[in-house]
């Protein structure tokens, strides 16, 4: 085992009394470049607590660039005093249904979560659209060993074609178990191109929740609203996780909107989205159809980080003594020297 860490604390945590009823714990950074069992460990996009074993397991979203495409295990201790060392503990390559690595530039993996009912691992892909090339974007199952264990349906509107379907890197950047693990649920990052055009600083857009049973059929699908972009310059925002905020109830979730301007920086806010009264889109348009209600849970420039970069994934930890649950959020760095690798831990009352 291997402890990567960099920042332990120096954060002033936000006043328990904060009206948004959450509080920063505290921080780590894992050094750029670190390297674990022969990979290099970087571009996190996913992260997910495994109560069974009671480590996180976190996707790389490399390509097969760098390593074959792959995910971590690591012990990352969340208490009431903070946030302690992040020990990395396993990596495994995920492997192709004859038993390989992925091949590079094959996969754009993205979201993890593990199976409560099996121990398995689901994961995103986002597919492909560029060059020519048309790749469905994808939710494939891993075994812990990360062989693999199957695949489940998208709907037909996710579909890459010519004209209709999700945009380049738009596509599934987020998914969440629901119902106490009966239901699978997705969301795009961005609008499909049928949907209309993508967030401005002007007018934010509508993208979409998929919901569909743990073994495959798709049950419905809801417009998510999206906020503006926050400021003027090259840059968007989009839906990068999703999570649910009760074990069993399965209307509401937890989103991060990431959003990312040139010269201006991240913007990071949580949601909580009710998906009660909302209009199923499954097999329509998402043009006057009622949006999912939502409401914001946190800003991350509310709760005393002294900088937020690319936080693209987030998970339940333990709860506290105190009875506040704990969210576990983690960055992209893109594998990028000038960004960093955040594992940013929170209390939610």
């Amino acid at each position: 085992m291997v402890a990567l860490s960099a920042v332990a604390g120096g954060i002033a945590p936000a006043s328990a009394e904060e009206p948004s009823g959450v509080r920063l714990l505290g921080e780590r950074v894992v050094p750029f470049g670190a390297q674990f069992h022969g990979t290099t460990v970087g571009g996190l996009s996913g992260i997910d607590y495994d109560s069974r074993t009671g480590e996180y397991v976190l996707i790389s979203d490399d390509r097969s660039a760098k390593n074959p495409a792959r995910f971590y295990t690591a012990r990352i201790p969340v208490d009431g005093n903070g946030i302690g060392a992040v020990t990395f503990t396993g990596t495994h390559a995920f492997r192709t249904v004859d038993g390989g690595t992925y091949p590079v530039n094959s996969v754009d993996p993205e979201e993890i979560r593990v199976d409560p009912w099996s121990g398995d691992y689901y994961w995103t892909l986002e597919g492909e659209r560029a060059d020519g090339a048309l790749v469905d974007p994808s939710v494939r199952v891993a075994r812990a060993d990360g062989s693999f264990a199957g695949e489940l349906p998208i709907p037909d509107n996710e579909r890459m074609r010519a004209d209709s379907g999700p945009r380049r890197n738009g596509a599934l950047e987020a998914a969440t178990f629901a119902a106490g693990g009966a239901l699978f649920v997705t969301a795009m990052e961005s609008p499909l191109l049928q949907d209309g055009p993508e967030a401005t600083v002007e007018a934010g857009a509508l993208t979409r929740i998929t919901v569909q049973a743990r073994f495959g059929p798709v049950l419905a699908q809801y417009a998510y609203p999206l906020e503006p972009v926050f400021a003027a310059g090259n840059g968007g925002n989009g839906v990068a996780s999703i999570l649910a905020a009760d074990a069993v109830d399965p209307a509401k979730y937890l989103v991060l909107e990431r959003a990312f301007v040139e010269g201006a920086g991240n913007r990071i806010r949580i949601f909580e989205a009710d998906l009660t009264g909302a209009t199923n889109v499954l097999d329509g348009s998402v043009a006057g159809a009622r949006p999912v209600s939502k409401r914001l849970v946190v800003d991350l420039a509310d709760v005393g980080l002294g900088a937020i970069d690319n936080v693209e994934a987030m998970t339940w930890g333990p709860r506290l003594a105190s009875g506040e649950r704990t969210l576990v959020l983690v960055s992209d760095d893109n594998f990028a020297e000038k960004q960093i690798t955040q594992v940013i831990a929170l209390a939610v009352r």
